[in-house]
C-alpha cells in the first residue's frame, strides 16, 4: 500500500493568524519536503474565494512541483469539474502528465458548496449530470485516436481533436466518491476511485463495504477491479494529552472550516446531495471521544499500523494522509510527515520500499 500527502488548504477559523498566502507556500513546501522523506504522492486540494479551503490552483501549484521534483506523483485533490469547461481541464492536464513524464493521477470531483458554483455560472442543481458529462469529455479527450464530437445536454461540440497527448495511455481518471451515483459512475466507466472514509461509513456502512460495493459495480459492467484509494487525517500522538490535541484539532476543523461549505437545508440541494443532512447532523454533534477509525488515524504507531493494516485489507491500494488539517503549525506538521515515514510506513510494502534516501 503507497502513502501520499494531502490537502484541503483549510483556512478559515475564527482570530486565525495565518494569511492564506501564507498557507500556499506553506503547503508548496510540505509537498517539496514529501518527496523528500520518500511519500509516494502529493495530492492539492481546489477551493474558492476564501471559503473551505485557500489555494484555488492545484493544477499551477503542481505544475510547479513537477519542475521542483522528479519521483512524486502529482494528484489534485480533487478538480472541482463542473465550475470548469472539461476540454480546457484535459488540455491542461493532459500537457502536465506529458512534461511530468506520467507523474499525474488526476482526480475529479462535483463538489458540495453551492457558493463555488454560482459566481462561475454552474448550474448546482444539476452538479451530478453536469459532473458525468464534464469526466466522459475528459475520458474522450484522452482516449479517442482522431477528430471527435460531443452532443450534450451541457456542451456541444464538433471535430475537435486534444493535443497534446497525456504521457500516460490511458490516464484514467480518479472519481471521488461521498456518493452512490458518483461510485456508480466511476464502476461503469472503468475509473478508479478514492473514498473519503467517514462519508464511505456514513452510506455504505464501512470503508470496506463502499470498496466491496465498487467492485461488485465493476462486475456488473464487466470491468476489472480499479484502483482504489482513501483519504485519511492523522494525528501520531505518544501521550493522552498529544492525542486530545489532533482529535480537538480535527473537531475544530469540522466545526469552523468544514460545516459551513456542507449543504444542509434540503430545499436548496439537488436530490442528489440530499445524504449531506445525515452528515451535517452527526458532524455537527460530534465529539472529540467519539472520532474513530471511521475519520481519523489517531494514537501510536502501532494503533496506526493497526488501523492501517485494516485499510489495507479492505483493498485500499494508497491512503492519503491528511496531516494540516486544524491549524497544526507548519513544524509540527513536518515532524508528524517525518514519523509517519519511519515509524509507520516500513510496516507496508509500497512505492516507499526500494527508495534509497
Amino acid at each position: 500500500m503507497d502513502f501520499g500527502y494531502f490537502t484541503l488548504s483549510d483556512n478559515r477559523y475564527p482570530d486565525n493568524p495565518r494569511t492564506a498566502e501564507m498557507f500556499v507556500k506553506e503547503i508548496y513546501q510540505q509537498a517539496l519536503y514529501a518527496e523528500e522523506i520518500g511519500l509516494n504522492s502529493a495530492w492539492i486540494g481546489e477551493h474558492h474565494f476564501n471559503l473551505l479551503g485557500v489555494n484555488a490552483c492545484p493544477n499551477m501549484m503542481l505544475a510547479q512541483l513537477a519542475g521542483a521534483t522528479k519521483r512524486i506523483r502529482l494528484g489534485p485533490g480533487v478538480v472541482l469539474l463542473p465550475v470548469h469547461h472539461p476540454l480546457h481541464v484535459a488540455e491542461e492536464w493532459a500537457t502536465l502528465d506529458l512534461l511530468s513524464g506520467g507523474r499525474v493521477d488526476f482526480s475529479a470531483g462535483r463538489g458540495y458548496d453551492k457558493k463555488e458554483y454560482e459566481p462561475f455560472g454552474a448550474p448546482y442543481e444539476k452538479s451530478a449530470e453536469l459532473f458525468a458529462e464534464g469526466l466522459d469529455i475528459l475520458w474522450k479527450a484522452w482516449t479517442e485516436p482522431g477528430k471527435w464530437s460531443y452532443d450534450g445536454e451541457f456542451y456541444q461540440f464538433k471535430d475537435i481533436e486534444i493535443r497534446p497527448r497525456p504521457a500516460q495511455s490511458p490516464l484514467r481518471p480518479y472519481v471521488a466518491c461521498f456518493s452512490r451515483p458518483s461510485m456508480e459512475l466511476a464502476a461503469r466507466n472503468d475509473w478508479n476511485i478514492i473514498f473519503a472514509p467517514f462519508a464511505a461509513a456514513m452510506v455504505y456502512g464501512s470503508l470496506a463495504d463502499a470498496i466491496s460495493t465498487y467492485h461488485e459495480e465493476c462486475s456488473k459492467h464487466d470491468n476489472p477491479e480499479r484502483r482504489a484509494m482513501c483519504s485519511y487525517f492523522i494525528h501520531i500522538a505518544d501521550t493522552p494529552e498529544e492525542e486530545a490535541y489532533g482529535r480537538e484539532s480535527l473537531i475544530r476543523y469540522f466545526h469552523d472550516a468544514l460545516l459551513a461549505a456542507f449543504p444542509s437545508d434540503i430545499k436548496k440541494m439537488p436530490p442528489t446531495m440530499h445524504y449531506f443532512i445525515e452528515i451535517v447532523d452527526i458532524l455537527k454533534n460530534m465529539k472529540p471521544e467519539n472520532l474513530t477509525g471511521k475519520s481519523i488515524l489517531t494514537g501510536s504507531t502501532q494503533a496506526i499500523i493497526e488501523q492501517l493494516k485494516e485499510v489495507e485489507a479492505s483493498g485500499v491500494s494508497e491512503v492519503i494522509l491528511y496531516f494540516n488539517y486544524g491549524l497544526k503549525p507548519d513544524s509540527m506538521v513536518r515532524e508528524q510527515m517525518d514519523r509517519f515515514m519511519r515509524e509507520i510506513a516500513p510496516s507496508f510494502q509500497g512505492a516507499h520500499s526500494s527508495l534509497k534516501l
